[in-house]
């Protein structure tokens, strides 16, 4: 484990799944540069999580984990109460991304991507009695895709996970309302990460089509998001931000 002067920090305490790259890796920096203790899960890239904690001045923690697994779950969430005592916001952008049409595809496929969304639940679920600890107030955001609201040819698992996350947004936080937690969605559009890199040319070519700004977004667009959500944004919960160059507008 890598930490630095985080053992039951007075800071406030941000954890990303996902965190070692792409959009996690935005969200990361973001979250240090408002001023929070980051916890960085990966599942297997130890060596780029460890770039991101350097970009972040050591100012947080690595924590690896494979979310589909329930017992890797609960020792990371012993891990981020031993070391930091409290979680304030959760950041579940773990995921992984399967392209197949449905002839296609396989039940393994399916049942791989399904587990991404169960991972997120799970984490959630056990999360929260971090949350509550010391007081109820906290920030739950889901990274979502435009593509669990418009459907996307070769993609029907992913764009039901993603859906599926919306909707545990919405359920959520009615339920956490009580205790202050907000829930909020953020929802990318066609981003620049290794995940898009590796769609199919002609369906790039589509999308890219429809995005009316004209380009691809970054990492960082989603990550203003999900900072803003962190901090700000004191009467929103159970919302979906998109952020998709405005090939959807919700």
């Amino acid at each position: 484990m890598n930490n630095q002067n985080t053992s039951h920090t007075d800071k406030p305490v941000a954890i990303v799944t996902g965190g070692a790259k792409g959009i996690g890796a935005a969200c990361c920096v973001e979250l240090f540069n408002k001023g929070f203790t980051v916890g960085i899960n990966y599942r297997s890239s130890k060596s780029q999580a460890e770039k991101v904690l350097s970009a972040i001045e050591n100012q947080g923690f690595l924590l690896q984990a494979d979310l589909s697994d329930t017992d890797q779950v609960e020792s990371m969430v012993q891990q981020i109460k031993e070391v930091t005592g409290k979680v304030d916001v959760l950041v579940n952008n773990a995921g992984v991304s399967v392209n197949s049409p449905i002839h296609a595809m396989k039940i393994d496929d399916f049942d791989s991507q399904r587990s991404a969304l169960r991972g997120a639940w799970f984490l959630t679920k056990r999360i929260l009695r971090l949350f509550m600890l010391r007081r109820s107030q906290g920030r739950i955001i889901n990274i979502s895709s435009v593509t669990g609201h418009t459907g996307n040819a070769g993609q029907i698992p992913y764009t039901m996970e993603k859906a599926a996350m919306d909707a545990m947004t919405k359920s959520l936080s009615k339920e956490l309302s009580g205790r202050n937690i907000l829930v909020n969605s953020v929802a990318p559009g066609f981003i620049d990460t290794e995940m898009t890199g590796e769609l199919p040319e002609e369906i790039k070519k589509t999308i890219f089509a429809n995005i009316p700004l004209g380009r691809i977004g970054h990492p960082e667009e989603v990550a203003e998001v999900v900072g803003f959500l962190a901090t700000g944004g004191t009467y929103i919960t159970g919302s979906v931000i998109h952020v998709n160059g405005g090939m959807y507008g919700g």
